[in-house]
């Protein structure tokens, strides 16, 4: 960990030790709110924050519910008071407008999340109370603003800048490695043996992103498996009892499973800059390993195949020329792949390397994409390249051999 993460870290650990102990406050959340925002001592405000977080911790979902409509009325910004500070800047381009602007157009609830941010601990809080908004803002769009102001203050408060990459291993603290099984999102692991033979062999790693102010939850990790050659199955990758190999003579690194831990963190990016740096730091510490590579499920793939009226099923030979023209031809409206693996591994620069049949065949497999899966490559020396095309021209990039599947499939349409 870097010095500046230590730093951070003591920082918070002895914040959170020096947190006030305060009575219940019995007075309507609202109260609570408005004097949160106009407190101007930071102890008190400290332990208004607390009162609010820990008043929330207890709410039944009516009562989270109330207090998010609380926010997004009654702390929203007064459109009146932005066209008068928006004329007057118009007129006088002075700091002091601007200024007035700027806090003219800003809603008091953003102040609110930020002053709430004072109490110890509350960062955590505040990720786990998003992932309850997302979840309500699905039916109520009244909601999508409030939403809005907390993915912009998270923007800032998870940038890069404040992201420690550390690796997980066998040896690392329990309550880390029952993350690492809780959070798994791709290959269930399904026990402790399960999770050991993904972390103690020389030829696995894993790595994940921590935020000082979150020193025990993971934010996003990836597994990553050192092979000769790029595997074409995950039952290769996870098998038990497999040969172990020197890392030393490896040549690939598989990144297999990619998994976002936080609900309250989404469309928060991480995975961009995650694979970036591990590849960086693999490419250090094992000079042999010239190829970086997914080993990605295709979960939007059955539901193509069905929406399009296409019935095929494992042993299908059309399945790999169909995989090919579903990642690099079915697209949402904005003209983006469909699928979201795609968008991700597309979206960071990445290429279309390879598809294989029979890759997974867990039941999740079978019913998501029946058991395709597809290599992304990361080749670092054309990543912003593909990176620049995909996000301006909306442009794939794929090799030789999965666009001449594409043709395939377009011939025996014909």
């Amino acid at each position: 960990m870097s010095l500046l993460a230590d730093l951070l870290s003591t920082v918070f650990e002895r914040s959170a030790r020096l947190a006030p102990t305060t009575k219940w406050d019995s007075r309507p959340i609202a109260d609570l709110v408005s004097e949160l925002i106009g407190a101007n001592g930071e102890v008190r405000g400290m332990t208004l924050a607390r009162q609010i977080l820990d008043r929330y911790a207890v709410m039944d979902l009516d009562e989270k519910r109330a207090f998010f409509t609380h926010l997004a009325t009654g702390l929203d910004i007064d459109a009146d008071a932005v066209r008068a500070a928006l004329s007057a800047y118009e007129e006088k381009r002075s700091r002091a407008n601007y200024r007035a602007f700027l806090g003219a157009a800003e809603p008091a609830r953003q102040e609110l999340i930020r002053r709430l941010n004072q109490a110890p601990g509350a960062t955590g809080s505040l990720v786990e109370m998003r992932a309850d908004l997302l979840q309500m803002a699905r039916n109520d769009t009244s909601l999508a603003a409030l939403d809005v102001d907390f993915r912009h203050l998270f923007s800032s408060w998870f940038n890069r800048g404040f992201l420690v990459l550390r690796p997980i291993n066998w040896e690392s603290p329990a309550h880390i490695l029952e993350k690492i099984i809780q959070y798994e999102a791709v290959h269930a692991i399904d026990s402790w043996d399960d999770l050991r033979r993904r972390m103690q062999p020389s030829d696995r790693r894993c790595f994940a992103f921590f935020h000082p102010a979150m020193p025990d939850e993971p934010l996003i990790f990836v597994e990553v498996a050192l092979t000769k050659g790029v595997p074409g199955s995950i039952q290769s990758v996870l098998a038990d009892g497999r040969e172990v190999l020197d890392a030393s003579v490896a040549d690939t690194a598989v990144f297999y499973s990619i998994s976002n831990c936080q609900s309250g963190l989404a469309g928060i990016s991480f995975g961009n800059s995650l694979i970036k740096q591990v590849v960086d730091d693999l490419s250090r510490e094992l000079p042999g390993l010239k190829t970086f590579v997914t080993l990605s499920p295709i979960p939007g793939f059955a539901k193509w195949l069905a929406d399009e009226g296409l019935k095929v099923d494992m042993g299908d030979a059309r399945l790999l020329p169909l995989a090919s023209r579903y990642l690099l031809q079915a697209k949402r409206p904005d003209g983006f792949p469909l699928d979201p693996v795609a968008r991700f591994h597309l979206g960071n620069g990445a290429r279309v390397h390879a598809l294989h049949a029979g890759a997974d065949t867990s039941a999740n497999g079978q019913s998501q994409s029946l058991g395709m899966m597809v290599n992304y490559l990361y080749d670092v020396s054309a990543l912003a390249l593909n990176h620049e095309r995909f996000t301006g021209a909306k442009t794939i990039a794929a090799s030789s051999e999965v666009k001449s599947l594409v043709r395939a499939s377009e011939k025996s349409d014909t």
